[in-house]
């Protein structure tokens, strides 16, 4: 309805005159069109929301088929907090324009809100599909790839973001966490550094979360003195008891900084109070496996046990909305797993000519936890060699095959010289984005679960040199349940040491049965060995590589120290050098190992171990 009073308010709603609006649609015409939805949209801006709500829904009954309406209406429900309105607003605003990248996102929005991961993952994906340069939505969609350990979809959806305009405050903070996981720390400074801060009371609240979330980036990346510069703005004693987020991210950082400077029972104790403010399942996790581990550095084994326990109900709780399919007692996490080639099967491969050994990578693989990141940093310290931190590329291609026709590994068996190559190629191209400055220097590719992907590392690169990294199975058990990992699939896995132990004898049967299949080049490097005579093994590791010096393999602590960002749990340790402090540490709890030694021995005693 065109009329003096419509183009009055749109004026004034143009002028951003939230107070004006309100007073000229009081009380609103029931069917006219604009003065309900300006005067809703002005309630919303004031953010008096329920009362916008209605007026949204009498919009939605006088255009049903406008989906305008419906989106507005599910965007104002969800902040209103009424999340089933919500829902049936944008479903309808779907049905209606299933192309409009923006009611795909406010849906994902609501099912972030709703922390229904894989579904808000599946909508922003759609928003992004369909606008790729909506930057709001590939923001949002990296966040739940990162959640649900999609971390290819998370990569994808952040290409680039380190020249994306400054973010709001909220979302700066969530980007420069998923930068800092991506080892972008140098964006992730810049991001919190660009920042748009909120006008009002909240600005100084948010100037220091962003304070806390550059400590962390910087203990993270083993550059402590700065971390304790920026923690100095953070005392303890000032930080204002009324705002939760800023009190746990604060503790979180100033106890990560006290367990590096060996004041573990500092650590423990705000560990303990976040433990007892945060209701943030991410939050409590991280201060549950942080107390543990403050615990054991002070020697009380049962404390930390039941941390541990704690760490994992919260983290249980996470898995259980992104792979429900893997919470009964006797789900096999480890999928791979049962992806064997046979020795019938490998017979009847077709020839493919090979790259050379000193044209492929070199693999190091083994069970997580096994002393790959030590390794990995050994060689990187060589010229010779370049590692690119732990990427799942191998597997990526696996799926690939898969998503294209062609199972893997039976697929393995016809493959053409043109599609081993197109596969070696996309290999290639995932390597380049990571490690572009590669040149002659051979790539290191260290993953530990790669030792389930031989089949397809024997199929492309088989003249490959593989080292498989060993340790005592109790003591990788125990490093994997005091750790806390991304992946949901490996959340289950190491919720309990019964699960872990099935895990770790199932992805070792793989293995041997694999090895006797394709009889690869493998060097064991096993950790108690390398502790207790590094000279002799780093001389057996160059011969294994055919090194024409093998020295800057010992000289691996400095290096780490200087990368600043390496991705594993590891990133502390790697910068100490060799120490003997992790060799049987699983003694301290024997007891809670007992009922799973019997599950264990046979494996322990094939690999050589008691």
């Amino acid at each position: 309805m065109n009329t003096p009073q419509s183009a009055a308010l749109l004026a004034a709603f143009n002028q951003g005159d939230m107070a004006r609006v309100l007073a000229l649609s009081e009380p609103p015409l029931q069917d006219d069109e604009t003065t309900l939805l300006l005067r809703a949209l002005a309630l919303r801006a004031t953010e008096r929301l329920h009362e916008a709500l209605p007026l949204l829904t009498r919009l939605t009954q006088l255009k049903p088929h406008t989906f305008e309406y419906w989106n507005n209406l599910g965007l104002v429900a969800r902040e209103a907090g009424d999340a089933s309105t919500a829902e049936r607003a944008l479903q309808q605003a779907l049905t209606l324009a299933p192309q409009q990248a923006d009611v795909h996102y406010n849906l994902g929005l609501l099912h972030l809100h709703q922390k229904q991961w894989l579904a808000a993952r599946n909508a922003l994906l759609d928003a992004v599909r369909l606008a790729p340069d909506f930057i709001e939505a590939r923001l949002q969609a990296a966040h739940a790839c990162h959640v649900c350990g999609d971390n290819t979809g998370e990569e994808i959806m952040l290409e680039n973001a380190a020249n994306w305009p400054p973010q709001p405050a909220e979302q700066a903070l969530t980007l420069a966490s998923m930068l800092s996981t991506l080892g972008q720390q140098d964006a992730a400074l810049r991001t919190l550094h660009d920042a748009s801060i909120p006008d009002g009371d909240t600005a100084s609240m948010m100037r220091l979360r962003i304070t806390a979330m550059r400590a962390a980036l910087y203990e993270r990346t083993n550059q402590l003195d700065l971390a304790e510069a920026e923690l100095a703005s953070l005392a303890l004693n000032d930080l204002p008891a009324d705002h939760q987020q800023l009190l746990c991210a604060a503790w979180l950082a100033h106890a990560a900084v006290a367990a590096r400077r060996n004041e573990f029972a500092r650590a423990a104790e705000l560990y303990e109070r976040i433990l007892a403010t945060s209701s943030d399942a991410d939050v409590l996790a991280q201060a549950a496996f942080g107390l543990a581990g403050a615990y054991d550095k002070q020697g009380l084994p049962h404390a930390a046990w039941q941390a541990l326990q704690r760490a994992h109900d919260v983290q249980l709780s996470i898995a259980r909305t992104i792979v429900p399919e893997l919470m009964t007692e006797d789900s096999q996490p480890l999928a791979m797993a049962d992806l064997c080639v046979s020795r019938h099967e490998h017979d009847r491969w077709t020839d493919l000519k090979p790259p050379r050994s000193e044209q492929s990578p070199v693999f190091v693989v083994g069970f997580p936890r096994s002393g790959t990141t030590l390794l990995e940093q050994m060689l990187d310290a060589h010229p010779d060699f370049c590692a690119m931190d732990e990427r799942a590329f191998i597997h990526e291609l696996t799926e690939r095959m898969t998503l294209a026709g062609q199972p893997y590994p039976s697929a393995l068996t016809d493959i053409t010289a043109s599609e081993a190559d197109q596969l070696r190629d996309a290999y290639a191209a995932m390597v380049h984005k990571v490690v572009p400055e590669l040149g002659t220097r051979r790539l290191v590719d260290k993953n530990p679960l790669n030792m389930l992907c031989l089949p397809m590392i024997m199929r492309l690169f088989p003249e490959a040199r593989i080292i498989l990294c060993l340790r005592h199975p109790c003591d990788v058990l125990l490093s994997c349940y005091m750790q806390s990992f991304r992946s949901p699939a490996f959340m289950v896995l190491c919720s309990s040491l019964q699960r872990l132990a099935r895990g770790y004898v199932r992805a070792f049967d793989h293995w041997f049965s694999q090895v006797e299949v394709f009889a690869p080049r493998v060097l064991e490097w096993r950790y108690e060995s390398v502790v207790n005579r590094f000279d002799e093994h780093v001389l057996k590791l160059g011969h294994f590589l055919e090194l024409d010096d093998p020295a800057p393999l010992a000289r691996f602590a400095e290096h780490a120290r200087n990368k600043h960002y390496i991705s594993t749990p590891s990133y502390a340790q790697v910068t100490q050098g060799i120490h003997r402090g992790a060799v049987h540490r699983w003694h301290a709890y024997r007891e809670m190992f007992e009922p799973i030694l019997p599950m264990l021995q046979p494996m322990m005693e094939r690999l050589g171990y008691t």
